[in-house]
């Protein structure tokens, strides 16, 4: 991969690096908070060499895989600053909620580095106690294992750096307020009974407390604004901060730290008591899902349940587990295409998501080979039930926020049962070889029928066609329409129509390959080869499938005249969208079209080009 010429074009394609307002990453996208979302064209982002796909939710996730960091590297290196330096601004206005997630990931997702690398330091101490190769009264063990504890014990401190990021505050001082809070000083003179201007102060343990560290950051950056607004300048650098800091840790001692104490002690409260009425069918339905959850980027929500789990109880009985099952079967059904397949592009990159997966990273495989092939998802699937409802049943529990895999399988080693790990090994196991036989079975590889099907194929069915329109309206030269990216050819040659009536139609027989998530597209291959992209509207992926409904799905056979999509053109035109039905041939290489009629009305039933293979 051009690393530089990938984050140039994703950069491009996001709206230039002045529409950026947050730039971060995770273990395979780049993750950015954009100003203005419609300035994104998410069609040129699928299109740009590196990209694995796009998905927009609360963030624009750009998936990469396993080369992210230095794709990310290249687009800090054009964005700069910028990506701290503004807030939202222009577009659509978000939703509270969608703002509130966009918050949460942007604080937690950080902090998991930090949390993962002392709590599988802490794990393989525990290993090694178990086989009797390190003593734990020794002062190396004891030194190693305090650095392991390292990042839980300072998470408070960890999240109010990383929420003040996210709120554009000082991180610095923000730290300072809540190391008040972790104190030795502070934690004697809660114990002790303390009192703050006559009202009683709650002892409470502030280490590896998240909740009360993020509502005092949140009051903090209140205090700060506030602040910042009514000081003189001459004064500003210490009034402020200041101020700030005596406010928000006091107000925090008596009101906002007990209430986060009691927010995550609720919260892990509950998710032990769905684990203890439910346990294992939870943990089962849960690995089930994640297949989805991690193409949507919904896996982030639970990132603060863990933390909280993690810091509050020191283990994890739900999530962890879980993925490990989710993550080793992807594994397993990669590694069976990669020995089914006869598709050389295929298997190199079964293999290479497959061994991903087998060390706790999925999005290659999720989006390389189970999201495109069906029969694999419905193999990873089962396997994921099986599995999760397995180590469900074991009570399997796990003592590091890490993404479970090979490399961290110690993470689930117990100080107190020496089965949990054999458990947790025993579900590798069955994760693997579940995933890998049931592909194995279901799965068939799409060129074994390419190959049977070819001779037939280029005998009998590579012949001109004619091509009816799509949609009634009136027909204009592919020149006409208002994307260059359509206008200049870049995707195929075809033509445009400007639609009176809402319907998509098949203009000849043929199937469908692809049909677009938004809806707003859809593929089809004629019975000649012929590969036709139809785009209905420019730019309309930015409505996300609102006023399109689908009435095909992709391998379902057509007949000219099938309709396809259904469409309201007058809510589509009063959202601002240019409403033109473009159909393009896109093997252009192998295909030559003339069109027979431009300009001019035209119905579905209507022949308006001709598509004839090249030497054919």
């Amino acid at each position: 991969m051009d690393y530089q010429k990938t984050a140039s074009e994703v950069v491009e394609n996001i709206g230039g690096k002045d529409n950026v307002a947050h730039l971060e990453h995770c273990s395979t996208r780049l993750r950015f908070t954009l100003k203005d979302d419609s300035k994104a064209n998410m069609d040129k982002l699928e299109l740009i060499d590196g990209v694995m796909g796009v998905r927009k939710n609360v963030q624009m996730q750009v998936i990469i895989g396993n080369e992210v960091v230095e794709v990310y590297d290249k687009v800090k290196e054009i964005v700069g600053d910028v990506a701290s330096s503004s807030e939202k601004s222009g577009g659509p206005k978000q939703k509270w909620s969608a703002v509130v997630l966009d918050f949460i990931i942007g604080v937690f997702q950080p902090t998991i580095p930090a949390v993962a690398g002392g709590g599988v330091l802490k794990s393989l101490l525990l290993l090694f106690n178990m086989f009797g190769w390190m003593n734990p009264e020794s002062q190396t063990y004891q030194v190693l294992d305090l650095i392991g504890s390292a990042p839980l014990y300072f998470l408070p401190v960890i999240v109010a750096i990383t929420a003040a990021n996210k709120l554009k505050v000082n991180a610095v001082v923000a730290a300072s307020a809540v190391g008040a809070l972790l104190l030795p000083g502070m934690t004697t003179l809660l114990g002790e009974g303390a009192s703050l201007f006559g009202i009683g102060i709650q002892e409470i343990a502030y280490s590896s407390q998240v909740f009360p560290a993020l509502l005092l950051v949140l009051f903090y950056a209140v205090c700060e604004r506030f602040f910042t607004k009514i000081s003189p300048k001459a004064i500003r650098i210490f009034f402020v901060p200041l101020m700030s800091l005596a406010i928000s840790v006091s107000v925090t001692l008596l009101f906002l730290g007990p209430i986060g104490y009691v927010v995550g002690e609720q919260l892990s409260a509950l998710i032990l008591f769905i684990y203890g009425n439910v346990g294992w069918v939870a943990t089962g339905l849960l690995a089930a899902v994640l297949p989805f959850m991690v193409v949507t980027g919904m896996h982030k929500a639970m990132i603060p349940y863990a933390v909280s789990s993690m810091s509050g109880i020191g283990r994890e009985v739900l999530y962890l587990p879980a993925s490990l099952a989710h993550n080793i079967s992807e594994s397993g059904a990669c590694f069976a295409v990669a020995i089914k397949t006869k598709d050389e592009k295929l298997r190199a990159t079964a293999i290479s998501a497959g061994i991903s997966a087998f060390f706790g990273i999925t999005e290659p495989a999720l989006y390389g080979v189970t999201i495109l092939h069906k029969r694999v998802l419905y193999s990873v699937i089962i396997s994921s039930l099986i599995s999760g409802s397995f180590i469900g049943i074991m009570a399997v529990e796990a003592f590091a926020l890490v993404g479970p895999g090979l490399a961290s399988i110690t993470m689930f080693a117990s100080p107190d049962n020496p089965m949990n790990l054999t458990w947790a090994f025993v579900t590798f196991a069955l994760s693997l070889c579940l995933s890998f036989i049931a592909t194995l079975i279901l799965w068939k590889d799409e060129t074994e029928h390419v190959e049977e099907e070819k001779e037939v194929f280029n005998t009998n069915q590579r012949k001109p066609e004619l091509m009816n329109s799509p949609v009634e309206g009136t027909i204009i030269p592919l020149s006409e329409v208002k994307d260059e990216v359509f206008s200049k050819g870049m995707v195929g040659a075809g033509f445009g129509v400007k639609p009176s009536v809402g319907e998509l139609r098949a203009p000849a027989d043929g199937t469908i390959s692809m049909v677009f998530e938004t809806k707003h597209a859809v593929g089809m291959e004629m019975n000649n080869g012929a590969e036709v992209l139809f785009h209905i509207g420019i730019d309309t992926v930015q409505l996300e499938g609102k006023y399109f409904e689908a009435h095909v799905q992709k391998g379902d056979n057509v007949s000219a005249g099938d309709l396809l999509v259904t469409f309201d053109i007058q809510a589509i035109e009063a959202a601002g969208f240019d409403t033109t039905v473009i159909s393009v041939v896109t093997n252009q290489d192998d295909f030559a079209v003339s069109q027979d009629v431009t300009n001019e009305p035209v119905s579905t039933n209507q022949s308006v080009m001709t598509v004839s293979p090249i030497g054919g």
